[in-house]
């Protein structure tokens, strides 16, 4: 069986489909193609590709922010001509870490400017090129996402763009902040602990 594998780390969509469409159609019997990519619109793209012409694909970790989508081939691939469906390269850009926000100031010290700090934070995290999957906030963190915070601007455009915000029912409930949650979902201790056992990688200010 043949076993065909291509580099597509770095690559922008929609290079990734492109170089795996040239790879299958240049294989002339029954194998796999593993397609070496590090963000999940590439992924997506190429999931959605091979389903869309019947083949069977599964997205495999391999360390360091690389991830293989394994594309089973069965036999020779008839001429494939890309389409709009089998790509779309506008995408939300969402990186495989969660941040962790347990406070409304970020450091120690001055609180003042510790919340200064935490604003500049979360618009930094606002413009990466590589969004979170999740941002977590609980106890003094959940202010953060209530009526009144300085940052939920910037929370609303990264919840708007596809990152998962939850803050700690608890939290807000302690409070008495229950109906005053602005953005996001409310999340409980299970799925915090769940959520940063699961993470690639945490980062917390």
């Amino acid at each position: 069986m043949e076993k065909v594998t291509v580099n597509a780390v770095g690559e922008a969509c929609p290079i990734p489909v492109v170089k795996a469409t040239k790879a299958l159609q240049a294989m002339k019997e029954a194998g796999t193609l593993e397609i070496l990519v590090d963000n999940d619109p590439a992924v997506q793209n190429l999931s959605r590709m091979a389903a869309g012409h019947h083949f069977s694909a599964r997205a495999e970790d391999r360390g360091n922010g690389t991830r293989a989508v394994v594309i089973d081939v069965t036999g020779p691939v008839s001429p494939i001509t890309l389409d709009a469906k089998d790509y779309t390269c506008d995408l939300p850009v969402s990186g495989d870490f969660v941040v962790a926000v347990d406070t409304d100031a970020m450091g120690r010290g001055s609180d003042e400017l510790g919340k200064t700090l935490m604003k500049g934070f979360l618009f930094g995290v606002s413009q990466l090129p590589s969004l979170p999957k999740t941002i977590l906030f609980y106890n003094g963190g959940a202010h953060l996402t209530c009526s009144g915070s300085a940052s939920l601007e910037d929370l609303k455009v990264m919840a708007d763009k596809g990152v998962d915000i939850r803050t700690c029912g608890t939290c807000l409930n302690f409070y008495g902040m229950t109906d005053q949650l602005a953005v996001g979902s409310v999340t409980n201790m299970y799925e915090i602990v769940e959520t940063l056992a699961k993470a690639r990688k945490v980062v917390k200010p």
